[in-house]
């Protein structure tokens, strides 16, 4: 039962959203640009397939600066997720969709769609009680709406609910679940990502390294960044001081004598007010890089007891299965299309800059 529409207006909407898995699913020609993204989950860059010249990564580069806050959490997200006490569910939500991802072998521009879906819905609810199921529900939605739009080659419903779930939930749940995320994002899902940043500048900005080096900065910079987005603390910073951060730390340990000098061109490429924001990002990923099991210690300060699934649910032995009458998406309290519930102030002195920038 969902609030803000009528089940007819979301059979019909979802008919025109929802793609035929089966068709999707079923074999056919391989497909060359999903492989090289496989190939960057598991580490290796692709730096030359996109850009060809230093001017189109660079006006690509300042397309996603303009782009980026258009694509983060609502203000007073972090602040949000400890009220709430999310920490350790968010955690524990990004730790799913890492593992699903490798799993099923999905590009790692999926992981970080996905996350970011997950954020953004998250920040924009009014819900003051989630409970593990509704926090399950949407990190299956999220995951099936990024590789609907990263993926030539999709897992089915089923396949994604495999592994590491205690619910399960029917696909026409998880469908109005998507329409509900979809509705509540604007349906604009190419975002800006700190993923986003990384082909552009070490395409451009980092090249004077031996092509082994170059490459395995590549896998370290991507290993750092799927650690950043299950840290929470990282959740406020824009997505290119996260990159960035990032970098420095990878070159700081690859490229110990020359990281300097690629740091300080690096820098000139982010707002010059930003500069504190990733040092202090840099401090926060040197705790974890050092100590690996820092950022899950930190979480788990956080986790709580979760309220109970609901009441009617069929045990299975191995999980619970979840039918359509059982979940009332209203429970999610996201507001009405076109509600100004959501709009925090904006003119804090953090988000002032976002402006400026915009602008």
């Amino acid at each position: 039962m969902m609030s803000s529409f009528s089940k007819s207006e979301s059979r019909i909407a979802m008919e025109n959203l929802l793609c035929d898995e089966v068709w999707l699913s079923s074999p056919g020609t391989p497909d060359l640009s999903h492989e090289s993204e496989h190939y960057i989950w598991k580490g290796y860059g692709y730096a030359d397939l996109f850009y060809t010249t230093k001017e189109d990564s660079e006006q690509a580069f300042v397309i996603c600066l303009k782009k980026e806050f258009s694509y983060m959490p609502e203000a007073g997200y972090l602040d949000y997720l400890q009220s709430k006490n999310l920490v350790f569910a968010r955690f524990r939500a990004v730790q799913w969709l890492i593992k699903t991802c490798t799993r099923l072998n999905l590009s790692i521009g999926t992981v970080f769609n996905a996350v970011n879906y997950l954020d953004r819905f998250l920040s924009m609810s009014q819900c003051h009680g989630w409970k593990h199921w509704m926090m399950e529900l949407l990190s299956v939605a999220c995951l099936s709406i990024a590789a609907k739009f990263n993926e030539t080659s999709l897992p089915s419903l089923d396949e994604l609910q495999m592994e590491d779930l205690e619910h399960c939930f029917q696909p026409s749940t998880i469908q109005q679940m998507e329409l509900m995320v979809l509705q509540a994002l604007k349906w604009r899902l190419g975002s800006t990502t700190s993923y986003s940043y990384i082909e552009l500048i070490t395409s451009n900005y980092i090249c004077d390294i031996n092509y082994n080096l170059h490459k395995e900065l590549i896998n370290q910079v991507n290993r750092t960044l799927v650690k950043a987005i299950l840290d929470f603390e990282l959740v406020p910073y824009p997505p290119s001081v996260v990159a960035v951060s990032a970098l420095w730390c990878s070159l700081e340990e690859l490229v110990p004598s020359s990281y300097n000098a690629h740091l300080t061109k690096i820098l000139k490429l982010i707002n010059q007010d930003h500069e504190d924001d990733v040092t202090e990002c840099r401090r926060i990923m040197k705790a974890w890089l050092v100590h690996p099991f820092y950022n899950m210690k930190v979480s788990e300060q956080y986790s709580h007891y979760y309220p109970p699934s609901p009441v009617t649910v069929l045990l299975t032995d191995r999980i619970d299965m979840i039918n359509d009458c059982q979940v009332d998406l209203s429970v999610f309290k996201m507001p009405l299309a076109g509600s100004n519930v959501f709009k925090l102030d904006r003119e804090s002195s953090g988000n002032r800059k976002r402006k400026k920038e915009e602008e």
